[in-house]
């Protein structure tokens, strides 16, 4: 693999057995550490996870390397793409293809619709960024975004994280969902500006056997917003209906005690 997708990697915890491994793309101004906390989180599981980088700067590079990772045998399966804002759009991609060794598809904020290029914050030359973007700017990209304080801060500690690219038009149309035939898990912001949830909505309707989950108060970010651990939960819960059987049975049941 070419040193200029480095992948960033979380293990299942000394002692555990591996129980499948998460191959995720992020999105636009993203990199793979931007996933630390939920690399920890879903590897704390007994999930091994490897981010690799933003799809949107090298489709091509960043398809091989997550081919090449899912086809590698001394990962453990399931083998699950996960992919974010964008890297949804070239991870629903993948799956159309269908690229060998990939079980199962996970898209947390697929774009959808004309909003998905965001509003218009600017990127003209500004204050103290760095990048050409003004302060004004980079808190109105945070805002749409994360509410998360940790995630913010992280955000804007971050060098290697590239202001503004929120603001680019995705690099294609949202994907074809009736062409995949994988179990598919879709997780969006209920309050998510960038893509709309309605929107969206209407995207997966487009497959029937799609599950879509809607994450209250939470926005675009929805890895990393202030619901990320319901969104992490929601995420292994999958994951072990998978490991049962790709028709995803039930393991938690809600009964009827009325």
């Amino acid at each position: 693999m070419s040193s200029s997708q480095p992948v960033h990697s979380w293990d299942e915890p000394e002692g555990i057995a591996p129980r499948g491994t998460l191959v995720l793309l992020p999105g636009r101004g993203e990199h793979g550490g931007v996933y630390e906390r939920f690399g920890r989180r879903i590897a704390a599981d007994g999930y091994r996870v490897r981010a690799l980088g933003d799809a949107s700067l090298d489709p091509a590079a960043v398809a091989d390397a997550a081919a090449k990772l899912l086809r590698d045998e001394t990962l453990p399966s399931p083998r699950v793409l996960v992919g974010a804002d964008t890297g949804a759009s070239y991870a629903a991609e993948l799956a159309a293809r269908n690229t060998p060794g990939l079980d199962a598809l996970i898209l947390a904020g697929l774009p959808a619709g004309s909003h998905s290029a965001g509003t218009d914050t600017g990127t003209g030359t500004g204050t103290g960024t760095g990048t050409g973007t003004t302060v004004a700017d980079w808190e109105s990209e945070l805002e749409q975004r994360t509410a998360c304080p940790t995630h913010r801060g992280r955000l804007t500690a971050d060098a290697a994280f590239r202001r503004g690219a929120l603001e680019e038009a995705p690099a294609q149309e949202p994907p074809a969902l009736d062409r995949i035939s994988l179990p598919v898990l879709g997780l969006h912001g209920a309050d998510d500006s960038i893509s709309p949830l309605e929107e969206a909505r209407r995207v997966y309707s487009a497959l029937p056997g799609a599950e879509l989950v809607s994450l209250a108060g939470t926005r675009h970010d929805v890895l990393n917003d202030v619901t990320h651990r319901t969104a992490a939960a929601a995420v292994v819960l999958f994951l072990e209906r998978l490991r049962l059987s790709p028709q995803l049975p039930p393991i938690a049941i809600a009964e009827d005690i009325a």
